[in-house]
């Protein structure tokens, strides 16, 4: 488990981890020159005919916090139950995000076995703490970037293979992040005299805080269909049925009726349309009969594509409407730029997931969730964020929560994405 503080965190069980890599992979350790980069994060480096325009595949192995409450099976244990189709890994990291790191190395095992060579280099970069802020990312961007090494294509965490995505779309489809939103912390605060519970004041620092809270709530970003989501529409909207196959091809002259309709069918369709604040974390008083002298609440939003930190402060700023309340500012990140939705780069993706499964309808999307891909546009046009597994929305609701779990069958069949997309490039 990754922990905000280092101190805290148990770098033996890292430690621990790579060396199981090792053992399990040995022709890829053989194989690939491997660094370690920010003390823990792991670099590869698969040496191809040539070093131009090289593929990065991304991972991390760090993952949230889990207790053994409200688990069917230990979160630790990665214990595997059933049988045949049914066969089910269970553990925390299975989706989030180890499921995929060993899946790339067991498909990098298999064509090194296969005496496969590379067109082009490829590095598999795998970070130990995108959990908690990704400075392991940064620092893998900032040596390739010295090295003068300009990815082609770079793959991380992402979108997944999903079903019922959007209504009159009767096949599963592979939701390709071709950008992500933003990320900030915002603190809300107040601060003043306190006393004794017994005499409270008409407005506490805790009410003020609690009615900037609704205030905010009340005022919901405004929503808008950018670049990437409209060419989600598109596309999803040429191979559905029913009414709204019509407005889903017709975006920008349907676009009132589409965020209306996007922002009450569940909350996935509303985070792509607007930018989103949730309170995450309170405090207040020290003690249960004194007033609080300062009370804060931290607010965790992401940052529409099409839209900017200062916006949304601004809009924050607004709907509070009180000066009392003071804003603070904490790693802001922009929303990242768009990736391209054709070419070379995108049709590779697409390719690989069609060699999987031919059924599966590949569509542009943006990523409501911020992975550590967002450092390497800095250093690459083409990156995308696409997980090659197939989700329910029960698998996807477990995701940072209990019972986090995956078919083996889906897994293996992740194995051979990835298969795909190496031999391409």
């Amino acid at each position: 488990m990754s922990r905000s503080d280092p101190a805290d965190t148990d770098w033996p069980a890292f430690e621990r981890f790579r060396a199981a890599l090792a053992e399990l992979y040995p022709l890829t350790h053989a194989a690939l020159e491997l660094e370690l980069i920010a003390g823990h994060s792991m670099l590869f480096r698969w040496r191809g005919a040539s070093d131009a325009s090289p593929t990065v595949l991304m991972a991390h192995y760090d993952v949230v916090a889990a207790s053994a409450e409200g688990w069917t099976h230990p979160p630790f244990d990665a214990v595997t139950v059933g049988d045949g189709a049914d066969r089910v890994i269970w553990g925390r990291g299975t989706l989030d995000d180890k499921g995929a790191l060993v899946a790339i190395m067991e498909a990098v095992e298999a064509q090194i076995d296969a005496g496969f060579t590379p067109a082009h280099d490829i590095y598999l970069s795998f970070g130990h703490d995108e959990e908690t802020g990704g400075s392991g990312a940064v620092a893998a961007v900032e040596t390739l970037r010295a090295r003068g090494i300009r990815p082609g294509l770079v793959l991380d965490e992402g979108g997944a293979i999903v079903r019922g995505v959007l209504p009159g779309l009767n096949r599963p489809s592979a939701m390709i992040g071709v950008s992500e939103k933003g990320i900030t912390h915002l603190t809300l605060s107040v601060e003043q005299q306190g006393g004794h519970a017994s005499t409270p004041p008409r407005m506490t620092a805790t009410l003020r805080l609690a009615r900037a809270i609704t205030r905010l709530h009340a005022r919901p970003f405004r929503g808008g269909i950018n670049p990437a989501i409209a060419e989600m529409l598109r596309t999803v909207g040429a191979h559905s049925s029913g009414p709204l196959s019509v407005v889903f091809r017709h975006p920008t002259l349907f676009r009132p009726l589409l965020l209306a309709a996007l922002g009450r069918m569940s909350d996935e369709t509303n985070a792509l349309v607007r930018t989103t604040a949730a309170v995450t974390q309170l405090s207040g008083s020290m003690a249960h009969n004194a007033l609080a002298e300062r009370a804060v609440a931290i607010v965790n939003v992401r940052v529409a594509v099409g839209s900017s930190v200062a916006e949304m402060v601004r809009h924050v700023r607004r709907a509070i409407h009180d000066p009392l309340v003071q804003i603070g500012v904490q790693d802001a990140s922009e929303p990242s730029p768009v990736s391209p939705m054709r070419g070379a780069e995108w049709q590779s993706i697409v390719d690989a997931i069609a060699a999987i499964d031919a059924e599966v309808l590949a569509t542009p999307y943006v990523q409501t969730g911020a992975s550590d891909s967002r450092r390497f546009t800095a250093i690459c046009d083409a990156v995308y964020r696409f997980t090659p597994f197939e989700m329910t929305a029960e698998q996807r609701a477990t995701l940072h929560a209990a019972n986090e779990r995956m078919l083996v069958a889906t897994w293996v069949r992740g194995i051979g994405f990835y298969r795909h997309l190496i031999a391409a490039r």
